[in-house]
Formats: structure tokens, C-alpha cells, sequence
């Protein structure tokens, strides 16, 4: 049953890939400013979570149901589930070359958020988000991940993150690739976005528990085959460091 008081609620979610299952009877709630880890191996189901929440075509629903701020949407495009609030980290982002990184994220927030900003108030903030991760201001007029290294894309997504300030976000795997220094600043960008919108919710997709002691997460999450087989707090973590994901 659909629960009004969460921001996003799947219940009994089964998902296909060309034919083949790769989410088997998922439950997942999240309440408005909660921070979820989502933890497995390869192959678990972690980022097929991602993509089938925002919608991705190739992702077939064939049981269950997806509830965001309280509307079933099964049957929303991802840009409308986007516009919804919905913000998704890709874990291998693409390269749309021609299409400015400035255009992009322009348009991404003016679809979110309107025409509430005058254009130099805009840049004012754009320019801030790039600078937050790292990103050299000239970054805006190249183009969207064309030719940058795998640590400037996952930058860019965490700008894209702290710009749009979506109602939720999925993270997908936003620390690999990425060396200590470099995940210590992008834990402290979400603690601050999360401080500033403290409606917020989050979802850190991730192999690794180094996060745990960066972030204030709410709940952890196993996967495995394409369900969640656990859920807990910093003890289900310290068990995985223990015993593996097995």
C-alpha cells in the first residue's frame, strides 16, 4: 500500500532487462530527509534500482509499483519524473557533445525550478556549484562530458546535485574513481545541501562503507540478486566489513 507520509515508497518491485531480472520483490521506503545507503556486489541490483526509479526505457517494469510524493509513477517519462524532483547520479555519465555544459544545466533548472532567477543571479549560482567540486569556471562552455576524465564527469554530477537541489536524489557509486581527498569534499557538499534543504532525501548507491563515517545516514540496505536481504544502522555495516556482502 501506497504511505502518504514517505517520499518515495516501492513496494513488491520487479524489473526485466531485456528479458532477463534484475530487481526481484524490492521494498523500499523513503521519508522526506533521510539519507539511504544502499550497499552490494557487482551485479546486485544497485544501479538497476537507479534506473528503473527514474525510468530508463530498457528497464520493464512487470510487478509492483513506484510512489513519489505520494502519485504512482509507472507510467511518467523520465523527464517528467525529473521535473517531479527526482535526480539521478548516473555511475557512468554521458558525453553529449555539441550541447554546452552551461545550456545543460540551465535548462535542467530552469525545468525544476522556473524563471524565478534573473539570468545573473542564475550564473551566480551555477558558477558556485562548478567551483564547489572542483571544476575550473570554464568548464561551462565545453562540452557536456566531452573529453573529460572520469573524476571531472563524476564532479559535474555532484554540481548538477547541489544546483538543482532535487526533492530526492540517487547517487550512483559518485565516489569510485575518485581519490580521499576528493570524496571528503563531495561528503561535505552533501551535508551542506542537506543542511540547506532539509527535506532532502538521498540515496548512496556504493561498494564501500567509507561513506558511513562522512555522512549522517539514516538506514543501510544489502543487496543481493536484485532484492534487499537486510536492512540496519552502523552495526549491519560493521558486519559487512566483518563478512563481506556474503
Amino acid at each position: 500500500m501506497i504511505q502518504s507520509n514517505n517520499l518515495l515508497t516501492i513496494n513488491n518491485l520487479t524489473t526485466e532487462v531485456e528479458g532477463s531480472l534484475v530487481l526481484k520483490e524490492l521494498y523500499l521506503s523513503v521519508a522526506p530527509g533521510q539519507l539511504h545507503l544502499l550497499l552490494g556486489a557487482n551485479g546486485a541490483g544497485k544501479s538497476s534500482l537507479g534506473m528503473t526509479v527514474m525510468g530508463a526505457p530498457n528497464y520493464v517494469v512487470t510487478k509492483g509499483e513506484i510512489s513519489f510524493c505520494g502519485q504512482n509513477i509507472l507510467t511518467l517519462s523520465p523527464d517528467k519524473r525529473a521535473r517531479m524532483g527526482l535526480f539521478l547520479a548516473f555511475q557512468f555519465p554521458y558525453a553529449i557533445p555539441g550541447v554546452s555544459v552551461s545550456t545543460f544545466l540551465r535548462e535542467a533548472y530552469r525545468a525544476l525550478h522556473g524563471d524565478k532567477l534573473l539570468l545573473k543571479d542564475y550564473q551566480t549560482l551555477q558558477n558556485q556549484a562548478l567551483d564547489s567540486v572542483g571544476l575550473d569556471l570554464s568548464f561551462a562552455s565545453r562540452s557536456l562530458n566531452d573529453g573529460f576524465s572520469g573524476g571531472e564527469r563524476k564532479r559535474l554530477e555532484i554540481a548538477q546535485f547541489v544546483l538543482l537541489r532535487p526533492k530526492l536524489a540517487i547517487l550512483d557509486e559518485i565516489d569510485s574513481g575518485l581519490d580521499l581527498d576528493a570524496i571528503n569534499k563531495i561528503a561535505d557538499l552533501i551535508n551542506l545541501t542537506r543542511k540547506l534543504n532539509s527535506e532532502m532525501s538521498i540515496i548512496l548507491i556504493t561498494h564501500s562503507t567509507k561513506f558511513i563515517d562522512l555522512l549522517n545516514v539514516d538506514q543501510v540496505h544489502l543487496m543481493r540478486d536484485g532484492s534487499i536481504i537486510e536492512r540496519g544502522g552502523a552495526s549491519l555495516i560493521k558486519k559487512i566489513e566483518r563478512s563481506g556482502y556474503e
